[in-house]
């Protein structure tokens, strides 16, 4: 049997799920194809189960600093596991369920199963039956998958996946966390807050390397002293799995070495594309790296062949593969004022505790790009929303062309500063100047007024 469609999207993520509801708005017949959950890994098994996870942690941190502020919140408080983490699995289904509705309100047909391409323009799909549907526009959202270390069994139930520490059914005592990204840290905090003995293990200088160093420095300081354990320029020498616990050898910056047991072990040391078994070899797919190789306009090399979200590379986060599905669909459709994908105008979060946001240029970017900056800095201390609530730790750090007064990027570290960093998105998409960001009011008492302190002070 075959079905012929306008577009046919292949991955129900964060990507997908938007590129097909924008498609079926814009008026064409539009399919999406999903092996597993509606709302792909992001939904089910990432972005929002953890974040549920994090805030269950900082009501434990909450509670036992509650008498600070004069609330006698009784002493010692439990962690109910089973509830956490049943908890998050149900806001995940919620949202899934909800993308379900999106698709039969657009009239978008759910095929699932696995796709593979037989020829350009043209679709399997192999599930309960097989399928094969023609389209003009055939867009891949099909995300990607944590890489593996070579000397880590995957069949242990000691060495854990994201997947495993997003639904733990017992809470080790100490957890080796391999890798210091985003991924990595924000488990990091979350264990921590739930009583684990974290040990992180970087190759790398410093942790979250993809952020501003001085946010790195202040981040690694902030968890050091919440008693997460950091081990940077460190690798890991040897493992051995065993039924007791995980033996590592830790080889540390200065080439000492040191065998140290832990009940798990979690690596986290980035992503691979899923581009496998989708047929990409025998239409000439440009893959580089693992990934899809896209232009502005998220067109691969193949006429009629698209990429959106983590399968096309880097940044790997939900909100650029939601931007690159309605700007693909919309650049498809020919509607007036499609702009291409500019990286750095994506803003980057990690939940952890400080939160880490940032957008734009860090100082060493501007320089490697020959650009004189002029930076401000605002550190909480002398914030007073963030002295009343008791989280005065953290710096908002901006940069601005010194020549032109272009507002270059921001980097952020404090309490939700994940959610005060879409501010600095506006201002850079409108290609604000520091004379725009001076002139704009801040309400007071607010943490946002740290923004406005830093422009003024570069």
């Amino acid at each position: 049997m075959r079905r012929d469609y306008d577009l046919i999207v292949v991955g129900s993520g964060p990507g997908g799920y938007v590129a097909a509801v924008r498609a079926a708005q814009l008026g064409f017949r539009t399919a999406i194809v999903e092996r597993a959950e509606l709302g792909g890994v992001c939904l089910n098994w990432g972005c929002i189960p953890t974040k549920a996870l994090l805030h269950a942690a900082d009501i434990s941190h909450t509670l036992r600093g509650a008498k600070q502020f004069g609330v006698l919140a009784g002493g010692e408080h439990d962690i109910d596991l089973e509830a956490m983490v049943a908890r998050s699995r149900k806001v995940a289904g919620q949202l899934s369920q909800g993308i379900d509705y999106l698709m039969r309100k657009y009239a978008i047909d759910v095929l699932r199963g696995s796709a593979r391409l037989l020829d350009k323009c043209q679709l399997r799909v192999e599930g309960d039956t097989t399928t094969d549907l023609q389209a003009a526009h055939i867009i891949l959202a099909t995300g990607a998958r944590a890489k593996s270390l070579p000397f880590l069994p995957t069949d242990s139930p000691r060495v854990w996946s994201a997947r495993t520490a997003m639904t733990p059914t017992w809470l080790p005592k100490s957890l080796l966390i391999i890798g210091a990204g985003a991924i990595g840290i924000e488990f990091a905090s979350l264990y921590n807050d739930l009583g684990t003995e974290v040990t992180v293990v970087e190759a790398l200088d410093r942790i979250l390397p993809a952020e501003d160093s001085e946010i790195s420095e202040l981040a690694a300081k902030e968890l050091a002293r919440r008693g997460i354990r950091l081990l940077t320029g460190a690798t890991i020498a040897g493992v051995e799995v065993g039924d007791n616990g995980i033996d590592a050898e830790l080889r540390e910056a200065g080439g000492d070495t040191a065998t140290e047991r832990f009940d798990c072990v979690l690596p986290a040391i980035g992503v691979t594309g899923n581009v496998e078994g989708l047929g990409l070899e025998g239409v000439g797919a440009d893959i580089r790296d693992g990934f899809l190789h896209t232009d502005g306009y998220c067109r691969t090399n193949v006429v009629g062949l698209y990429a959106i979200g983590d399968v096309a590379g880097a940044p790997w986060l939900a909100h650029k593969a939601s931007h690159e599905g309605i700007l693909c669909v919309e650049s498809i459709a020919g509607v007036d004022g499609t702009h291409p994908i500019r990286p750095e105008h994506i803003p980057g979060c990690t939940y952890c505790r400080p939160q880490v946001a940032s957008i734009g240029l860090t100082e060493r970017a501007a320089a490697q790009q020959g650009i004189e900056v002029r930076v401000g800095r605002a550190r909480l201390q002398a914030n007073g929303k963030a002295l009343a609530i008791g989280e005065s730790q953290g710096l908002v750090k901006t940069l601005f062309d010194a020549g032109t007064g272009e507002f270059l990027g921001a980097h952020m570290i404090g309490p939700e500063v994940t959610e005060q960093i879409q501010g600095y998105a506006v201002a850079l998409a409108m290609e604000a100047t520091e004379e725009d960001l001076k002139r704009a009011i801040f309400p007071h008492p607010t943490l946002s007024e740290s923004m406005h302190e830093s422009v003024l002070d570069a």
